[in-house]
């Protein structure tokens, strides 16, 4: 028989289960429906009452499907199978609960009795092993309603994510599974992270737990995919649960910090500034920036009470919301009165509030464009977790807020927008460093072991520029820089090189300014015409918001831990220079405007390029007076160089092969083929090479930027005792020879900058330790700079008095040129003199000259000069054949002159010709170039003319067979 209805374990019926006609006249009626049937009684005589007594004949039949032929006895069932008849029932009713999603599994069989071993056994262990992850002993009541369990979390039901996870069983899951999180989950080392982290925040009284979003990605990745969709709802459940797990660590937690916030490391994805767009509205965005200005840190509203100022009532708490206005009460729930409301300063909650404008780092802002900016909101502990200057990474939500201004100037509804910060972290504790891949460390590594790694470095800094090879030097070794001491905290002292270009116009100062911004990892150009005091240090500005002081960072600043390139540095005035002594040095800026008084960071390199006073360096006076600087500024500079465009008519020659050059390899329109073939025909002519080392192969500049932030991030050089008694030495000697020749004397800060340039050489050469050859090296630069900026009287017995340290690693082939040049000049005056002013068309130099020459300055090997192209180009010739004479051709004597242009290597010359002729052979003639000083002079000897033809065949002095064909322009007479 079917269970009587008084059974618990009957199944629901629909219909003896209807709940009473009065609740739904209640719900269909209303108040007011119910209120009238109260006073006037329930109508029974309707207009259809017939209705309800009319017959039904099909329903006074039973069905016969399921019930026993009435002649047939029925018999009672057993116990047994009466118990399973139940548990099938129980089972149905199981299946259709979950189906329906919603019960725990176990939940009916809790409320209908116990089942078989088989299915109680699972289920009680599931049911306290959720216990234990939520810290529920077995004998603690949960503090929580009962709430039905969600496992597929996944399953949304339709709903967005925002609407999902603000259900309470959605909410109560999602916390759930973060507290288990937190307690078990273990790293690669099976350590219990969180619960270090726990106890590490604890130990130092802090109100942020850091979790890594990758360790969440892979142990709930519902959480993880939920987080940056709906990060307001999901943080804060994860800020309950990082406190309920807190507390239940440390009871007593709550005495020092009522709420713990989480904060989110490491997303995966970042996002620039200028990307943001509506798209990322309310979600967790990753993007890094400079910080450029922040205000001072406020109070804000938290959680509101008020009290009614009529009767005294206390409304609230009203809690504050970040994107909307203020939350206020409208009406007081005992007077009903409109108020006044008095703000109740007792038991309103107040939190930390400050807004920082972060500005995208000088380094991502593409070329010609303006850098963008957003606001964002620091709260509770993020306060002054930043100051203008610093360069940092922010997670935090993207969101909107009303501005009235906004709506006013467009004319329509628009909303600005604000990140609300949820983690900071500064980048200032190491060099902004790229993630290097196994293959550029190993790349790197294999640089550092050529030995002529340094050179090759120097060679790479502008390459779009011919010589300048001590300028190039310097940039490199700023680039590289020292190691910054700070003795106790209390003494800084500076590791950053400073560099001031100087010279004639026209001579790549600022070329070599956008070539260092390039290749810089971070670095701000600033010209000084439109720098002023302010733009280039920092300013305190009227928020036109807050109507408050706030602080706004200038272009030293913005290039802490970086390189600042100015340009026009002497058009600064004299205020505007003064102001850079404290950031040039002291590598900070103090402020004191406004009420505001701070000291900001200015950490960089400073390169600066100026022009000389009246437009060209006079090499009669000294460098300040050819620079309208002060001594105080120009001794702040390590590096001193002076460019001057002097005359050399090969020099000049092959930079404007150079210039040529670049121009047909750089065209747009090139092919890949057409740029090799070119790339192949300007190296045999000499014409690709940047310096005077035809063989040193530059570095690619994606490498050499990571060479450099290699070095500076893992490459911290120390000095040995060794290396500080020759510097001491060193410098002992230079100050009394500098004082003995008149010029300008050396001073402590010259004993800095060798120290700095020593370290810059070695992380040039990734060495740990600074050695003999980074002393010496940085002792040469040093001297080039200060022997650079004398008078030319002086500068020449400075050069010879200090020429042990200058012709330090010196290119060998440049020295040996230069005496070879000396050579020959003193051969020309020898022959002018004796031949009372004529000479001959060859002069030849033995070789033994210019070796007992070179050996005065310490060099023996001088036959790899003789074979080298430098040599060459400067069209000597070197006759072994004839004891070792080296020949030139400085002049010819012209008879019966003719003038011929003829083209070779894309630079046009003018020829003077002198023809011999005799009865039995055909002319012979000789060619020097026309306008060239006599110790550079081009020389040809001429095999044949023929009679009838200007196509002329003929050979250098060199060798002894035809060298090339000329093909001739024009023919005049001279």
């Amino acid at each position: 028989e079917p269970p009587s209805r008084s059974d618990p374990l009957a199944p629901p019926s629909p219909d003896l289960d209807d709940a009473p006609f009065e609740d739904e006249s209640a719900a269909i009626l209303g108040d007011d429906g119910a209120e009238e049937e109260e006073e006037t009684g329930e109508n029974l005589f309707g207009d259809d009452m017939e209705r309800d007594y009319r017959p039904i004949p099909e329903l006074d039949v039973y069905e016969a499907e399921g019930l026993a032929p009435p002649d047939e006895e029925i018999e009672e069932m057993s116990p047994t199978a009466r118990a399973e008849v139940e548990r099938e029932l129980r089972q149905r009713d199981r299946e259709q609960a979950l189906a329906a999603g919603g019960l725990r599994r176990g939940l009916l069989a809790d409320l209908y009795g116990p089942e078989d071993d088989d299915e109680v056994i699972p289920t009680r262990r599931r049911r306290l092993a959720e216990r234990a992850a939520a810290g529920m002993g077995p004998g603690m009541e949960e503090p929580e309603a009962v709430l039905e369990s969600i496992e597929n979390l996944e399953d949304m039901k339709g709903m967005s994510v925002v609407e999902w996870v603000q259900q309470p069983a959605t909410r109560q899951e999602i916390k759930n599974r973060f507290k288990a999180f937190l307690r078990t989950f273990l790293d690669e080392h099976d350590r219990n992270v969180y619960a270090e982290r726990i106890i590490q925040m604890a130990r130092e009284n802090r109100q942020s737990l850091y979790v890594d979003y990758q360790h969440l990605a892979s142990a709930e990745q519902v959480l993880a995919y939920f987080l940056p969709e709906a990060p307001q709802h999901i943080l804060e459940i994860f800020d309950e649960a990082a406190r309920d797990v807190t507390l239940a660590r440390f009871p007593r937690y709550d005495r020092i910090t009522n709420r713990v916030h989480v904060r989110i490391n490491d997303l995966p994805l970042i996002e620039d500034l200028r990307c943001l767009r509506h798209l990322h509205l309310n979600q967790l965005v990753r993007t890094s920036g400079v910080v450029t200005s922040s205000t001072s840190v406020l109070p804000q509203l938290s959680v509101v009470r008020y009290n009614c100022s009529k009767c005294g009532c206390l409304l609230g708490p009203f809690v504050q919301n970040q994107a909307g206005g203020e939350v206020r009460p409208t009406t007081c729930p005992d007077c009903q009165s409109g108020g006044p409301f008095e703000l109740n300063m007792e038991q309103t909650v107040f939190k930390n509030y400050q807004r920082i404008t972060v500005q995208e780092s000088p380094g991502k802002v593409p070329p010609g464009r303006l850098p963008r900016s957003k606001d964002v909101i620091l709260l509770d502990d993020l306060v002054d977790a930043c100051k203008p200057g610093d360069e940092i990474e922010l997670t935090g939500i993207y969101t909107h807020s009303y501005d009235g201004s906004l709506n006013t100037q467009q004319g329509f509804p628009v909303f600005a927008t604000v990140i609300l910060a949820n983690n900071v972290v500064r980048k200032d504790d190491k060099v902004t460093v790229e993630k290097l891949t196994d293959e550029d460390t190993k790349a790197i590594l294999k640089l550092s072991r050529d030995e002529r790694i340094a050179d090759r470095i120097f060679a790479s800094i502008a390459p779009s520029v011919y010589g300048h090879e001590d300028i190039k030097r310097g940039i490199a070794l700023a680039l590289f820089g020292g190691e910054p001491k700070n003795p106790g905290g209390k003494h800084k002292v500076r590791g950053d090189i400073n560099v001031l270009l100087c010279g004639d116009p026209g001579t790549a100062k600022s070329q070599f300014l956008k070539s260092v911004e390039q290749l810089a990892p971070r670095s701000v150009f600033t010209t000084g015409q439109g720098a002023s005091a302010v733009g280039l240090t920092a300013y305190v500005t009227r928020n036109p918001m807050s109507k408050e002081w706030t602080l706004e960072a200038g272009a030293l600043v913005l290039a802490d831990r970086g390189v600042c390139l100015i340009d026009e540095f002497d058009k600064m005035n004299d205020q505007d220079r003064t102001s850079i002594h404290e950031a040039m040095e002291q590598q900070s800026i103090s402020i004191s405007k406004a009420g505001i008084v701070t000291s900001l960071q200015a950490r960089c390199t400073i390169i600066a390029a100026a022009n000389p006073i009246g437009g060209r360096y006079d090499p009669s006076m000294t460098f300040s007076d050819n620079v309208d600087l002060s001594e105080p500024i120009l001794s702040r500079f390590d590096i001193l160089c002076v460019v001057r465009d002097t005359v050399d008519p090969i020099q000049d020659e092959m930079l404007a092969r150079f210039v040529v050059g670049s121009h047909m390899r750089h065209h747009p329109n090139i092919s890949q083929d057409e740029h090799a073939t070119l790339v192949e025909q300007l190296a045999e002519s000499g014409a690709a090479r940047s310096g005077s080392s035809p063989d040193l192969q530059p570095l690619e500049q994606d490498l050499l930027k990571k060479y450099i932030i290699y070095a500076k991030d893992r490459i911290h050089p120390k000095l040995n005792q060794m290396d500080q008694d020759k510097i001491a030495a060193a410098y002992a000697d230079l100050r009394r020879e500098s004082m003995s020749t008149g010029s300008l004397p050396i001073t402590v800060r010259h004993i800095e900058s060798v120290i700095r340039m020593s370290e810059a050489h070695a992380r040039i050469h990734l060495r740990e330790f600074v050695n003999d050859d980074d002393v010496n090296m940085a002792l040469r630069v040093m001297l080039e700079s200060f022997v650079s900026t004398q008078k030319f009287s002086v500068m020449k017995s400075m050069r010879q008095t200090f020429s042990r340290f200058l012709s330090f690693r010196r290119d060998n082939q440049e020295l040996l040129l230069f005496l070879l040049k000396q050579l020959v000049h003193d051969r020309i005056a020898f022959q002018r003199v004796r031949h009372a002013g004529d000479q001959e068309w060859r002069v030849e130099i033995p070789e033994r000259d210019l070796i007992d020459r070179a050996k005065q300055i310490n060099i023996s090997a001088v036959r790899p000069f003789l074979q080298s192209e430098l040599f060459r180009t400067h069209h000597f010739v070197y006759d072994a054949s004839r004891k070792g004479r080296i020949s030139c051709f400085p002049e010819v004597i012209v008879q019966e002159p003719r003038m011929f242009r003829w083209v070779t290597n894309e630079i046009e010359k003018q020829l003077i010709v002198r023809t011999c002729s005799s009865a039995d052979s055909p002319p012979v003639c000789y060619l020097k170039a026309y306008g060239i000083s006599p110790v550079d002079y081009d020389a040809f000897r001429v095999l044949c003319i023929p009679r009838d033809t200007y196509s002329l065949t003929m050979q250098t002095h060199s060798c002894q067979k035809e060298a090339r064909v000329l093909r001739y322009c024009q023919v005049a007479q001279a």
